[in-house]
């Protein structure tokens, strides 16, 4: 089953007031965290020690079964 997160991403300052949200389609935690590893932009990968502190603390939305086939993606994304 898939599920829709919504991964709050925050680094705080003083090494950056860098953040946004993250909408990301995946089975499960460490398939969200894998999307993101390969979504990030090099400035992310200097901070991928954060990403699975932020997909556990993700809101989760379980989707529904026509949509169970849904590719593992980022959907969309906000960032500062």
């Amino acid at each position: 089953m898939k599920h829709l997160y919504l991964v709050d991403y925050w680094i705080p300052f003083p090494s950056s007031e860098y953040g946004g949200v993250m909408s990301v389609v995946a089975e499960n935690d460490s398939d969200c965290h894998d999307v993101l590893l390969n979504w990030r932009d090099e400035y992310l990968a200097g901070h991928d020690n954060r990403i699975m502190e932020s997909v556990t603390k993700a809101l989760k939305f379980e989707l529904s079964e026509s949509h169970s086939d849904e590719e593992s993606r980022v959907v969309d994304a906000f960032t500062t």
